[in-house]
């Protein structure tokens, strides 16, 4: 996975406040305006825009794509407009009140396979830099890996939650026709509305 710096982690960041604001005013606004400013991204990674409410970091709004099957010049227009007006846990963004909310973007790795045995994938899985894909027939499930720093998960209590989070049984980790995967992160995020964007880094050993 290519390492991006600081500098294009904050345009990628204000790439997707600007395509909020610009969707707001005109849901059909053309997104080469955005992407000719983003044109340097030519990269084909999977990429999540996560919006959240300040200071409070409670979530607002979070979608976006697993693979990267567009560059991410596109797919961060994308993803910012889903996250703000096409969740279906929240209603859509207001113009007010996107002046109170701070943007993160994630940029995701390919997956990789956990396994098939539960040791393996607790002895493949590391707290703070991966996250989690789990697929079971139409099942699908997928956390960030800031949801186990930020909900303090042991190893098997994030395999556990992205069962959850794809409708399954909690302990359906465990089984090996139970497909699960791996992804790093490189996360980028505002530290207040409009304010100073930042690199973060989630990573710590348990």
């Amino acid at each position: 996975m290519k390492i991006y710096t600081s500098k294009q982690g904050t345009e990628l960041v204000r790439a997707a406040r600007a395509a909020i604001e610009l969707y707001i005013k005109n849901p059909h606004f053309d997104k080469s305006v955005i992407q000719s400013y983003t044109k340097e991204f030519d990269d084909k990674y999977g990429i999540f825009v996560t919006l959240m409410h300040y200071p409070t970091n409670e979530l607002r709004g979070c979608i976006g794509f697993l693979y990267g099957s567009s560059k991410i010049s596109e797919s961060i227009v994308d993803a910012a407009i889903a996250a703000a007006f096409e969740d279906p846990r929240f209603v859509s963004v207001s113009s007010y009140e996107l002046n109170e909310l701070i943007i993160e973007v994630s940029i995701l790795s390919e997956l990789k396979n956990l396994g098939k045995t539960a040791a393996s994938r607790k002895n493949n899985l590391v707290i703070g830099r991966d996250g989690l894909v789990v697929e079971y027939g139409l099942y699908r499930g997928l956390l960030l890996p800031n949801v186990a720093t930020e909900q303090n998960f042991s190893k098997e209590e994030f395999l556990e939650a992205v069962c959850e989070k794809a409708g399954i049984p909690k302990n359906y980790w465990m089984q090996p026709n139970v497909k699960l995967y791996k992804f790093e992160t490189q996360i980028f995020c505002e530290e207040e509305p409009n304010g100073k964007i930042v690199e973060k880094n989630l990573y710590r050993s348990k």
